[in-house]
């Protein structure tokens, strides 16, 4: 008898574990600010983080954050460790041939090089440079088909380790999201400048899901579209980019 009410209870405690999990994971990398970062208390954070919890709350799920490296945010999401990413991933088509993305959330960020303000760098005439970017990015994979011909091409796991290698001079140039660089060209004290044209590539930022989750999808596009509707998708523009990135379209 005491066997069977311990099984019956494990088995509640069980049932109330699995109606209190969340109904959407969503994936993000925790280490590109201002989209996604960790905050002074190890949590994650960014603009995207408070634009996902509005689109859960407006949808009426519960969403839980789960922090996961770049270059492996689009298998472990196929492979079913998580609903959704939000980590500032730029819509491209060959993204499109393994994962489906939902409404774009921000425009088009074009990219730019960054460098030491004191070097000269002809970036329309590049060679001999040592040109890092983060691994698995379009960035990365435009400096392969743009820029490898006598330029070496270095590859990071997190952007932030690229912008330290191009603070201690292990690489002459840096090339990112213009959004991602900009408070890092301003905060470096002079020290880091933009160099050369920016560069078009990809489109714009928005949420990805499998294949198969259209349903899920369209759920969080409708909520989505509410946000951009009412004015709060700018305010959280303003708060993290300090400008309404639509409003420059």
């Amino acid at each position: 008898m005491r066997k069977l009410s311990i099984s019956a209870a494990l088995a509640a405690a069980l049932l109330s574990a699995s109606a209190m999990a969340a109904d959407v994971r969503i994936a993000t990398e925790g280490a590109y600010a201002p989209w996604n970062f960790m905050d002074d208390s190890g949590k994650v954070a960014g603009f995207e983080v408070e634009l996902g919890n509005e689109i859960c709350k407006r949808a009426g799920v519960e969403c839980e954050w789960v922090v996961n490296e770049w270059d492996s945010i689009i298998p472990n999401l196929v492979a079913g460790n998580y609903d959704m990413i939000m980590a500032g991933m730029s819509v491209t088509d060959e993204r499109k041939e393994t994962i489906m993305f939902g409404d774009e959330y921000t425009p088009a960020d074009p990219s730019s090089f960054v460098a030491a303000s004191a070097a000269t760098i002809d970036m329309a005439n590049a060679s001999g440079l040592k040109i890092g970017a983060q691994g698995a990015t379009i960035q990365a994979a435009y400096l392969e088909a743009n820029l490898a011909d006598g330029n070496d091409i270095l590859s990071y796991e997190s952007a932030d380790q690229s912008v330290a290698d191009l603070a201690a001079g292990n690489i002459d140039v840096l090339l990112a999201d213009t959004s991602f660089l900009e408070p890092v060209v301003q905060g470096s004290g002079g020290a880091l400048a933009f160099v050369g044209d920016k560069v078009a590539i990809g489109g714009g930022v928005a949420a990805g899901y499998r294949q198969e989750d259209g349903d899920l999808a369209a759920k969080m596009n409708a909520a989505l579209a509410e946000v951009k509707a009412d004015g709060t998708l700018s305010k959280l523009l303003i708060e993290f980019f300090e400008k309404d990135l639509w409003a420059e379209q």
